[in-house]
Protein backbone atom coordinates (compact mmCIF):
# COMPACT_ATOMS: atom_id res chain seq x y z
CA UNK A 1 0.00 0.00 0.00
CA UNK A 2 1.25 3.37 -0.59
CA UNK A 3 2.24 5.84 1.28
CA UNK A 4 -0.73 8.98 1.78
CA UNK A 5 -0.07 12.26 0.21
CA UNK A 6 -0.52 15.52 1.32
CA UNK A 7 -3.21 16.68 -1.32
CA UNK A 8 -2.22 20.07 -1.26
CA UNK A 9 1.69 18.91 -1.83
CA UNK A 10 4.44 19.44 -0.03
CA UNK A 11 4.93 22.60 2.28
CA UNK A 12 7.52 25.10 0.98
CA UNK A 13 10.84 25.70 2.88
CA UNK A 14 11.02 28.96 4.68
CA UNK A 15 12.80 31.64 3.72
CA UNK A 16 16.29 32.11 5.56
CA UNK A 17 14.61 35.50 7.37
CA UNK A 18 11.08 33.65 8.35
CA UNK A 19 13.17 30.88 9.64
CA UNK A 20 15.28 33.41 11.50
CA UNK A 21 12.11 35.04 13.35
CA UNK A 22 10.79 32.15 14.20
CA UNK A 23 14.14 31.23 16.10
CA UNK A 24 14.21 34.33 17.83
CA UNK A 25 10.79 34.65 18.70
CA UNK A 26 10.70 31.91 21.38
CA UNK A 27 11.63 33.07 24.82
CA UNK A 28 10.89 36.02 27.21
CA UNK A 29 9.28 38.90 25.62
CA UNK A 30 10.48 41.46 27.44
CA UNK A 31 14.10 40.38 26.24
CA UNK A 32 16.36 42.49 24.85
CA UNK A 33 18.51 40.84 21.58
CA UNK A 34 21.43 42.22 20.72
CA UNK A 35 22.68 42.70 17.20
CA UNK A 36 25.93 40.79 18.33
CA UNK A 37 23.31 38.25 19.51
CA UNK A 38 21.05 38.65 16.08
CA UNK A 39 24.41 38.32 13.85
CA UNK A 40 26.37 35.48 15.81
CA UNK A 41 26.88 32.33 13.31
CA UNK A 42 25.54 34.25 10.12
CA UNK A 43 28.82 34.66 8.35
CA UNK A 44 28.28 37.13 5.22
CA UNK A 45 24.28 36.97 5.35
CA UNK A 46 24.81 38.37 8.31
CA UNK A 47 24.70 41.47 6.68
CA UNK A 48 21.09 40.65 5.41
CA UNK A 49 19.83 40.53 8.98
CA UNK A 50 21.98 43.77 9.93
CA UNK A 51 19.80 45.29 7.58
CA UNK A 52 16.71 44.14 8.71
CA UNK A 53 17.28 44.89 12.14
CA UNK A 54 18.07 48.37 11.38
CA UNK A 55 15.23 49.17 9.19
CA UNK A 56 12.32 48.83 11.56
CA UNK A 57 12.08 51.65 13.08
CA UNK A 58 11.54 52.62 8.98
CA UNK A 59 8.43 51.56 9.79
CA UNK A 60 7.43 53.08 12.63
CA UNK A 61 5.40 55.84 11.92
CA UNK A 62 7.07 58.54 14.54
CA UNK A 63 8.19 61.43 12.55
CA UNK A 64 12.01 61.48 12.84
CA UNK A 65 12.31 57.48 13.92
CA UNK A 66 13.54 56.48 10.90
CA UNK A 67 16.16 58.99 10.48
CA UNK A 68 17.48 59.04 13.99
CA UNK A 69 17.80 55.39 14.25
CA UNK A 70 18.17 53.93 11.19
CA UNK A 71 19.31 55.92 8.83
CA UNK A 72 23.02 55.83 9.89
CA UNK A 73 22.94 51.99 10.47
CA UNK A 74 22.01 52.05 7.00
CA UNK A 75 24.88 54.02 5.26
CA UNK A 76 27.16 52.06 7.86
CA UNK A 77 26.28 49.40 6.20
CA UNK A 78 26.33 49.83 2.97
CA UNK A 79 30.11 51.54 3.55
CA UNK A 80 30.94 48.10 4.60
CA UNK A 81 29.71 46.65 1.62
CA UNK A 82 31.81 49.29 -0.14
CA UNK A 83 34.75 48.09 1.45
CA UNK A 84 34.13 44.62 1.19
CA UNK A 85 34.61 43.28 4.48
CA UNK A 86 33.56 39.49 4.86
CA UNK A 87 31.18 39.99 7.70
CA UNK A 88 29.83 43.22 9.43
CA UNK A 89 32.07 44.91 11.87
CA UNK A 90 30.01 46.54 14.83
CA UNK A 91 31.16 49.31 17.35
CA UNK A 92 31.17 48.35 21.04
CA UNK A 93 27.99 50.59 22.03
CA UNK A 94 25.82 49.07 19.23
CA UNK A 95 27.14 45.67 19.16
CA UNK A 96 25.19 45.56 22.88
CA UNK A 97 22.16 47.30 21.79
CA UNK A 98 19.25 46.22 19.66
CA UNK A 99 15.04 45.45 19.27
CA UNK A 100 12.98 44.09 22.20
CA UNK A 101 12.22 40.16 21.51
CA UNK A 102 8.51 41.42 21.47
CA UNK A 103 9.15 44.17 19.08
CA UNK A 104 10.63 41.52 16.61
CA UNK A 105 7.71 39.62 17.03
CA UNK A 106 5.11 42.50 16.64
CA UNK A 107 7.07 43.26 13.44
CA UNK A 108 7.34 39.27 12.15
CA UNK A 109 3.79 39.49 12.49
CA UNK A 110 3.24 42.42 10.82
CA UNK A 111 4.91 41.19 7.68
CA UNK A 112 4.13 37.35 7.73
CA UNK A 113 1.66 37.72 4.96
CA UNK A 114 3.73 39.70 3.10
CA UNK A 115 7.23 37.67 3.46
CA UNK A 116 4.75 34.36 3.02
CA UNK A 117 4.30 35.38 -0.30
CA UNK A 118 8.03 36.56 -1.14
CA UNK A 119 9.22 33.00 -0.02
CA UNK A 120 8.21 31.45 -3.33
CA UNK A 121 9.72 33.97 -5.01
CA UNK A 122 13.17 34.32 -3.41
CA UNK A 123 15.56 31.94 -3.17
CA UNK A 124 19.14 31.17 -3.87
CA UNK A 125 20.42 32.18 -7.62
CA UNK A 126 23.18 33.78 -9.33
CA UNK A 127 25.17 33.27 -5.73
CA UNK A 128 28.14 33.72 -7.68
CA UNK A 129 26.65 37.71 -8.42
CA UNK A 130 25.37 38.06 -4.99
CA UNK A 131 28.83 36.89 -3.46
CA UNK A 132 31.24 38.88 -6.01
CA UNK A 133 32.98 42.00 -4.64
CA UNK A 134 31.59 44.25 -7.56
CA UNK A 135 27.87 43.55 -6.63
CA UNK A 136 28.61 44.15 -2.96
CA UNK A 137 30.09 47.59 -4.06
CA UNK A 138 27.29 48.50 -6.42
CA UNK A 139 25.13 47.30 -3.25
CA UNK A 140 26.83 48.89 -0.86
CA UNK A 141 26.40 52.11 -2.49
CA UNK A 142 22.92 51.98 -3.09
CA UNK A 143 22.10 50.73 0.30
CA UNK A 144 24.00 53.56 1.58
CA UNK A 145 22.46 56.18 -0.45
CA UNK A 146 18.78 54.69 0.70
CA UNK A 147 20.21 55.08 4.27
CA UNK A 148 20.83 58.76 3.70
CA UNK A 149 17.16 59.77 2.29
CA UNK A 150 15.69 57.51 4.80
CA UNK A 151 17.66 60.01 7.16
CA UNK A 152 16.47 62.97 5.57
CA UNK A 153 12.61 64.45 6.86
CA UNK A 154 10.88 63.68 3.32
CA UNK A 155 7.50 63.39 3.75
CA UNK A 156 5.47 60.04 3.28
CA UNK A 157 9.10 57.92 1.73
CA UNK A 158 9.87 56.13 4.93
CA UNK A 159 7.78 53.10 3.84
CA UNK A 160 9.26 53.68 0.16
CA UNK A 161 13.13 53.40 1.22
CA UNK A 162 12.80 51.34 3.98
CA UNK A 163 10.33 48.93 1.53
CA UNK A 164 13.34 48.36 -0.84
CA UNK A 165 15.84 48.34 1.96
CA UNK A 166 13.93 45.32 3.68
CA UNK A 167 13.76 43.70 -0.04
CA UNK A 168 18.28 43.97 0.14
CA UNK A 169 18.04 42.75 3.53
CA UNK A 170 16.03 39.46 1.70
CA UNK A 171 18.50 39.35 -1.34
CA UNK A 172 21.74 39.27 1.15
CA UNK A 173 20.25 36.67 3.42
CA UNK A 174 19.13 34.36 1.08
CA UNK A 175 22.46 35.36 -1.58
CA UNK A 176 19.62 35.72 -4.48
CA UNK A 177 21.43 37.58 -7.39
CA UNK A 178 18.25 38.09 -9.41
CA UNK A 179 16.51 39.94 -6.42
CA UNK A 180 19.89 42.39 -6.36
CA UNK A 181 19.66 42.89 -10.02
CA UNK A 182 16.12 44.31 -10.08
CA UNK A 183 16.86 46.17 -6.85
CA UNK A 184 19.90 47.33 -8.50
CA UNK A 185 17.33 48.77 -10.90
CA UNK A 186 14.46 50.01 -9.10
CA UNK A 187 16.97 51.54 -6.53
CA UNK A 188 18.34 53.77 -8.91
CA UNK A 189 15.30 54.54 -10.92
CA UNK A 190 13.84 56.05 -7.07
CA UNK A 191 17.43 57.60 -6.15
CA UNK A 192 17.04 59.61 -9.68
CA UNK A 193 13.52 60.39 -9.24
CA UNK A 194 14.33 61.75 -5.85
CA UNK A 195 17.16 63.87 -7.26
CA UNK A 196 14.84 65.34 -9.96
CA UNK A 197 11.95 66.07 -7.44
CA UNK A 198 14.21 67.47 -5.13
CA UNK A 199 16.38 70.04 -7.38
CA UNK A 200 12.49 71.22 -8.71
CA UNK A 201 11.35 71.31 -5.15
CA UNK A 202 14.69 73.56 -4.23
CA UNK A 203 14.07 75.53 -7.75
CA UNK A 204 10.15 76.48 -6.98
CA UNK A 205 11.54 77.35 -3.43
CA UNK A 206 13.94 79.98 -4.57
CA UNK A 207 11.30 81.11 -6.92
CA UNK A 208 8.83 81.76 -4.41
CA UNK A 209 11.31 83.32 -2.15
CA UNK A 210 12.53 85.73 -4.66
CA UNK A 211 8.94 86.88 -5.39
CA UNK A 212 8.72 87.06 -1.64
CA UNK A 213 11.72 89.80 -1.40
CA UNK A 214 10.49 91.65 -4.97
CA UNK A 215 7.08 92.13 -2.75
Amino acid sequence: MGTPTDPAGPTPPRSGLARLLDTFAQGDPDELLSLEYLLGGLGRSAFGMFLFVSILPGFIPVPGAAGVVAGPLVVLIGLQLVAGLSRPWLPRFVARRGPMRRTLNRFRERIAPWLGRLEHLVRPRLQGLAGSRAANALTGILVAVLGLLLALPIPMTNYIFAGLLLLFALALLERDGALLVALWIVSAATITVMALVSGELAQLLADWIGRLRQD
